[in-house]
């Protein structure tokens, strides 16, 4: 990876600086509105999550992990309400798709790695819902695991145009063989651990240079000995450090993307 194209998190952040960032992604008031929000695809139930600000400065859009929409997802977005931006988890899977176990999540997520064009349908329906609820225009897509790949699939799509950005958090990287970058989409940022054996540094390295020979814009900041899911506040895999510090890396990127 080219050193210029990333930036390389090796170091960790001053003590108040954590304490700070981790008082904000834990400790939050409750935003203007938060309801879990029913919808329907073509007679199948959905359940997404819908968080208000008072006075938004845009529109973010949650793309859940493997494991489907869950408290999880409603926390974070919880928290980007709490920042300002009207916040939508979308559903992935439906009501009636299990995810309990392994085997349940892999054959979710295989399905729609398997028909992208379903895959990309289901994220327009969210964006359908979040829209209705939405006084912004201005959006900004992002996603954990599995949703980061989902997040970088609305990135080649003809539906990325509707976004100021894209960002994952320790998402799948890997461009379908059947795809490619053009330059045009809007920024990209990937928040990474550099523990992660899902998602290698070499699929990280892949990503970038695909990025570079197309002229994108794409900042990839990567935080040592993360592993993979660093950012699942009470997992086994969760790293206070990084997942403070791609907070604000994600933060900022609201910030400079979508200022409101």
């Amino acid at each position: 990876m080219p050193p210029t194209s990333a930036h390389h998190q090796l170091s960790g952040i001053t003590p108040w600086r954590l304490a700070s960032l981790l008082a904000a992604s834990t400790i939050f008031a409750a935003p203007a509105l938060a309801e879990d929000v029913s919808y329907t695809i073509d007679g199948e139930a959905f359940t997404g999550y819908w968080a208000e600000a008072d006075d938004p400065k845009g529109l973010v859009l949650i793309i859940h992990d493997w494991d489907g929409m869950t408290d999880y997802e409603r926390q974070r977005a919880d928290m980007l309400a709490e920042m300002g931006y009207n916040a939508f988890a979308l559903d992935m899977f439906g009501d009636e798709t299990p995810t309990e176990t392994t085997d349940h999540r892999r054959a979710a997520t295989g399905a729609l790695y398997q028909d992208r064009d379903r895959m990309r349908a289901l994220v327009q329906a969210g964006v359908e819902q979040a829209q209705e609820r939405s006084g912004v225009d201005e959006m900004i897509f992002t996603g954990y695991c599995f949703g980061g790949a989902v997040a970088l699939e609305v990135a080649r799509s003809d539906m990325a145009g509707m976004s100021n950005g894209f960002a994952t958090f320790h998402g799948g990287l890997t461009t379908p063989d059947d795809q490619s970058w053009d330059g045009d989409e809007p920024p990209v940022l990937v928040l990474h651990g550099g523990a992660d054996t899902s998602i290698t540094m070499q699929d990280v390295a892949t990503l970038a240079t695909e990025l570079e020979e197309t002229g994108n814009i794409y900042t990839i900041e990567v935080y040592s000995n993360a592993p993979h899911a660093f950012t699942v506040f009470g997992s086994d895999r969760y790293q206070e450090r990084a997942d403070a510090a791609s907070w604000e890396a994600f933060s900022n990127f609201l910030s400079e993307h979508m200022p409101g």
